[in-house]
């Protein structure tokens, strides 16, 4: 798929629009270019419809506005796009249930910086 059918499936204008500055996707943390990397090459090798992963993004921002408390602002629109893209993944099964939260759980359980260089070494 090319960056027009990108533009074709993706709501650029309207409430589902992804964070921009000066027309391009803005992401604040490295994260947050990946999960849409990856949801936009699942996508378009076929793994889903692109309904069925906005009908969840809608959902996640839903329930996301419902939850936020009046003083603590807007959701984060990337942890969002996150939920939907964990509720698709869970749905259509592919990994494991409790796969994504026993990968995390080992990954908390590390030490700080293990995997990382101490500056000097």
């Amino acid at each position: 798929m090319t960056s027009d059918g990108r533009a074709q499936v993706l709501d650029w204008d309207g409430p589902l629009s992804p964070p921009r500055r000066n027309g391009e996707l803005v992401f604040e943390a490295l994260w947050e270019s990946r999960v849409f990397g990856m949801t936009m090459t699942l996508y378009e090798r076929g793994a889903f419809a692109w309904d069925e992963f906005r009908d969840r993004l809608i959902a996640t921002i839903a329930a996301a506005e419902r939850a936020a408390h009046p003083h603590a602002g807007a959701y984060r629109y990337w942890e969002c796009w996150l939920g939907a893209f964990e509720a698709l993944a869970a749905d259509k099964a592919w990994c494991a249930p409790g796969a994504v939260d026993a990968r995390l759980a080992e990954l908390a359980a590390r030490p700080a910086g293990h995997d990382h260089r101490t500056p000097g070494t």
